[in-house]
Formats: structure tokens, C-alpha cells, sequence
């Protein structure tokens, strides 16, 4: 089925349920309670993912106020070339301060037997992820969710001036609409695609893509896009690589 455009409206009644939870005190009561509504595209929030706003054992990277900082999280199994080109370009192109590496217990998406457990790959990040403005974080696992968009809720509650952006490949975008509630993903945050080989005219063609096409900022108007309020996009042309973290691990084997 093919997407409808973007309609302002969702984003604005989604917001409106969120101030439900700001800046009034996180008890167990009201986090239930917004847990059991219903998001404007008709979907129950998943409970655990408000449910970790609760949560005192997450510890993320560390965050000023009007600070513009990309959100990169994958499984990372392994890291590779290709995330430290995707960090660097959003880097320079969105003019950040910093791009965090978020690496997750497990892919919703993806089967989690054989993955290997979070502090290796968190190493293989640490490989590629270079200096202090490329921190690398498991604070996720910490949440109770598999979902972005509990850590998109998570971190805007507790960074309310912090101007983050998600970024992600080209290679995501294609197959973004399968993600939980992406939609209301959205609505959170400006989100910066970086190309991946192969999935350039994948992604601009997926249904995520379409129904938000007439938010799309132009690639020369890439550095706004951390000042935009969402929902804003705008993908990234980069030097190519072909590595992939599949064929990594068919390469390295079992």
C-alpha cells in the first residue's frame, strides 16, 4: 500500500500527547497512562518504551544545550568503513558537534541468535568511531526497548535544548516504513540520510520517502536541517563504500 503524503497534523497531535509527560514528574501512574493512548496514526505506543522514561540506569554521552548531535545507532556487527564515512559526512555536512555511536542490544528486524554480545561490537565501533566527538554509547540497553523511538522519546526528555538528528543509510530508508512506529519517529527529530551504494534510488523511491517528500530540505541546505522542527529530512551524497557489515560476516564466517 502505498504511503500518503505527510500531514502536519499527526505530528502536531502527537506532540500534544507528549506534553503529557513534561515537565511534570515521570511517575509510574502518567507514564502508564500515556503508554495506553493511541499515537495520531492509530497505533498503541509499545509500554516499555514510555515506560523507560523511567529509567535511571541510562547513562548517555554527555550533552550542553543548543548542541547539535547526531544520533547514528545500528547493531554494528561489525562496524566498518561505511559508518565512519555516514558519521563523518554528517558531521561536516550538518555542522555537528558531535555524533554519537549508539550501539543496540538487538535489531527488532533482524534475528538476534548468533549476534554477538554488546560490549564486542561496541569495540568494533570504538574502532572506526575516532575522537571525543564520536563517543560510543550502550546506554539503550538499558531502556527496556528494542525501539528507536523509545530512545528518540528517551533522549528528548532528557536533552529538551539539545538539537539531535538521526541519521541513517540510504540502505534504512529503503526499508524504513517496516520500522515501529516511524511515522512518529518523524515527528522527533530532523533526520540526515547518507547514501550507501546501490540504494540511492531505492530509497528516494520507499514509501517513508514519498510521504515525506515535501519536507525534504535541498542537499546544498543540509547544514539547517539541525534548526529544522520536525518533520525535516535531507539526504546526503558521500564518497561510497562498499563494505557492508553482511558481508563482513560471511567473509569472517562463524
Amino acid at each position: 500500500m502505498a504511503a500518503r503524503p505527510l500531514s502536519g497534523c499527526i505530528c502536531e497531535a502527537f506532540r500534544s500527547e507528549l506534553t503529557m509527560l513534561s515537565p511534570r514528574p515521570r511517575t509510574p501512574d502518567r507514564i502508564l497512562f500515556v503508554a495506553e493512548t493511541k499515537t495520531p496514526v492509530g497505533v498503541p505506543l509499545h509500554r516499555s518504551a514510555l515506560h523507560s522514561f523511567a529509567s535511571l540506569k541510562a547513562r548517555p554521552p554527555l550533552a550542553n544545550p543548543d548542541q547539535r548531535i547526531g544520533l547514528m545507532g545500528g547493531s554494528f556487527n561489525p562496524a566498518h568503513e561505511g559508518h565512519a564515512i555516514g558519521a563523518r559526512t554528517a558531521m561536516r555536512r550538518l555542522r555537528l558537534d558531535a555524533v554519537w555511536w549508539m550501539v543496540t542490544p538487538a535489531n527488532p528486524l533482524k534475528p538476534s541468535a548468533g549476534l554477538p554480545p554488546l560490549a564486542q561490537r561496541t569495540e568494533s565501533a570504538r574502532t572506526f568511531a575516532k575522537g571525543r566527538t564520536m563517543p560510543v554509547t550502550g546506554f539503550e540497553a538499558a531502556l527496556g526497548s528494542p525501539y528507536t523511538v523509545a530512545t528518540l522519546l528517551y533522549l528528548k526528555q532528557r536533552f529538551p535544548r539539545v538539537r539531535f538528528v538521526w541519521i541513517m543509510g540510504a540502505d534504512n530508508l529503503a526499508t524504513f516504513h517496516h520500522w515501529r512506529h516511524w511515522r512518529e519517529m518523524t515527528c522527533l527529530v530532523p533526520i540526515a540520510v547518507v547514501d550507501r551504494p546501490g540504494w540511492r534510488l531505492k530509497a528516494l523511491a520507499s514509501p517513508a520517502a514519498r510521504w515525506m517528500a515535501g519536507r525534504r530540505l535541498p542537499e546544498e541546505a543540509a547544514s539547517l536541517l539541525p534548526n529544522r522542527k520536525p518533520p525535516a529530512w535531507a539526504f546526503l551524497s558521500t564518497r561510497l563504500s562498499e563494505q557492508s557489515s553482511t558481508a563482513l560476516r560471511a567473509r569472517l564466517g562463524p
